[in-house]
């Protein structure tokens, strides 16, 4: 049970010898000027650390310091207490019992909030220690969005009506601070996507988290037209048009970083479905070595990218990451020296010193098109978003062919079925042999979460499978995550690339020109050291990055 005391925080600490007169008093002049927390400001100066701050209040009130990020909050709970004064005293609750409601808080001294919350909610507070940050996260998670719903529906009478003056409500504060604390959440929670899918009676808001769709809420069907109204609006589409499907961007700054958005409309029975694809620099353009390569084939594949000449393939499934894997390889070998230009499908990101052009069949703008222009540009390197048709795929053979190192992308199983499918294409054997230098197929699989990974013991049936792939090799420790805040209580947070990198070599060009099967071709690429997907997930999992789980999710495309 926690000691309540009408000491004062600066009291308590000076008395404690946690912190000088002389800095307290700074801290004060700072809180008047600011009316932010005392202990904040005392932490920002580094005049205490947080952990020692709550070690002291612990031990003065007797409350309990947990990581909010790890606790799994009452959603009941949470509506106890009015947004105005979450946000007022920077509490927030966390757990209901009978009469009793625990409250998270950064100061336990606050005798005044707790009164004050006593006093209005008819609990028994009883407070623990949380850091402010967190707090304040968990306030905007929980209260933001519903804060700004509430006032859009005062601001329009919850009708849903957009039309004639009333369309000037789309720049309205409260419409505004919506959809962007619905982005700033995506972003928080590491989404890549975010989803409005308009149902009969409702409109259900769903998120794509390392690479799986959570529900988030479902919104009151008047919701759905000024939502979708004003996301068409920041991404400068035709808001009258709900016939035809659109596709718009949006560029805004969320916590000092620039975030791109790609938005998608389609017409459905029930209003426009939209998406909003969320691109953050840092997770499309990565550092080589973040690539998740083991140590051999980044090598291999840092060879292949400083090649003079010749094509390098990324294939795999769509949302497997080649993308990332071509921008960051493009990042990688980018100089001064070089012209690089790209054509792509949409650009996904802008990058630096890089010439890029989006394809626009509308008007006769296509990949073949803009190919045979860029030849005529001088350039080094090329990057073809990806290899759809003959056409593009000649272009790109005699491309590399004379003198210039091309980048691309299939749609293909495994790294072998690369060449087959050129050939499919109309590629003659002896041009695919003579232009591919390399092939890299890939898949995402989703790591354990640091936060909550614990050890356990594996079932006979992961046993077997770990032994048919690793060749009878022991099955190391296995790990999994228990779930937790961080992770959202998954297990799981971030993702991780498996690859099967293919270099062609002498042996394999004869093969194939010889007709030889994929499975031949295979084993030779495997006798010259290949790494099979299936080997390097793992690989990956004996590292404890990854689960058999999720593994077998994974193969499940290379299977078919």
């Amino acid at each position: 049970m926690a000691k309540f005391t009408r000491k004062r925080l600066g009291d308590i600490l000076l008395e404690a010898g946690a912190v000088e007169e002389k800095q307290l008093e700074d801290a004060l002049v700072v809180q008047k000027k600011t009316k932010s927390r005392l202990g904040q400001i005392l932490i920002d100066k580094g005049y205490i650390t947080e952990d020692k701050l709550f070690n002291i209040l612990e031990k003065q009130f007797g409350a309990k310091h947990i990581d909010l990020y790890e606790y799994n909050i009452d959603p009941e709970a949470v509506k106890v207490i009015p947004a105005d004064l979450a946000h007022k005293y920077n509490v927030i609750p966390i757990k209901k019992e009978k009469r009793k409601l625990t409250l998270a808080m950064s100061d336990p001294s606050n005798i005044i909030a707790i009164d004050d919350l006593a006093m209005v909610t008819g609990f028994e507070i009883e407070p623990v220690l949380a850091s402010e940050n967190a707090i304040s996260r968990v306030i905007d998670q929980h209260f933001a969005f519903k804060d700004s719903l509430e006032k859009v529906y005062k601001s329009i009478g919850a009708s849903g009506a957009l039309e004639g003056e009333e369309k000037e409500l789309l720049d309205a504060a409260p419409i505004v601070q919506m959809v962007n604390s619905m982005i700033e959440n995506a972003v928080s929670k590491g989404a890549s996507d975010i989803h409005m899918d308009p149902l009969e009676k409702n409109l259900k808001i769903r998120m794509r988290i390392d690479g799986v769709l959570y529900d988030v809420m479902n919104l009151p069907k008047d919701a759905q037209s000024f939502i979708t109204s004003r996301i068409k609006i920041m991404a400068n589409m035709d808001i009258s048009e709900k016939r035809l499907p659109q596709d718009g961007r949006i560029i805004m700054n969320i916590r000092k970083k620039e975030l791109n958005m790609r938005v998608s409309t389609l017409p459905t029975v029930f209003g426009e479905k939209v998406v909003v694809r969320l691109l953050e620099q840092d997770k499309i353009i990565m550092p080589l070595k973040s690539l998740g390569l083991n140590k051999n084939n980044y090598k291999l594949f840092e060879r292949l990218i400083t090649s003079p000449y010749g094509m390098i393939l990324v294939t795999g499934p769509t949302g497997c990451g080649k993308t990332t894997t071509l921008y960051s390889a493009l990042n990688f070998i980018n100089s001064s020296e070089k012209n690089i230009i790209t054509v792509e499908d949409p650009v996904e990101f802008n990058m630096l010193g890089i010439n890029q052009v989006q394809v626009k069949p509308s008007i006769g703008l296509t990949f073949a098109g803009v190919l045979r222009s860029i030849l005529r540009q001088d350039p080094n390197i090329i990057m073809i978003g990806e290899i759809r048709d003959a056409e593009t795929a000649e272009i790109a053979v005699r491309a590399a062919l004379t003198g210039h190192l091309v980048l691309s992308t299939l749609h293909t199983n495994d790294a072998p079925r690369a060449l087959t499918r050129l050939t499919d294409m109309g590629i003659e054997p002896f041009l695919i042999t003579s232009s591919v230098i390399g092939v890299m197929t890939q898949r995402l699989v989703r790591t354990i979460c640091k936060d909550c990974r614990i050890p356990y013991d594996p079932t006979p049936e992961e046993r077997k499978i770990y032994s048919q792939v690793m060749k009878g090799m022991e099955i190391p420790q296995l790990y999994t995550g228990r779930g937790c805040g961080r992770c959202s209580h998954t297990g799981y947070r971030g993702r991780i690339a498996i690859h099967e990198l293919m270099v062609i070599n002498n042996n394999i060009r004869q093969l194939f020109l010889d007709g030889a099967s994929i499975e031949l071709i295979r084993r030779e690429a495997v006798k010259q050291g290949m790494v099979t997907l299936q080997e390097d997930s793992f690989n990956k999992v004996a590292m404890g990055l990854t689960t058999i789980d999720e593994v077998i999710k994974a193969m499940a495309f290379s299977e078919t």
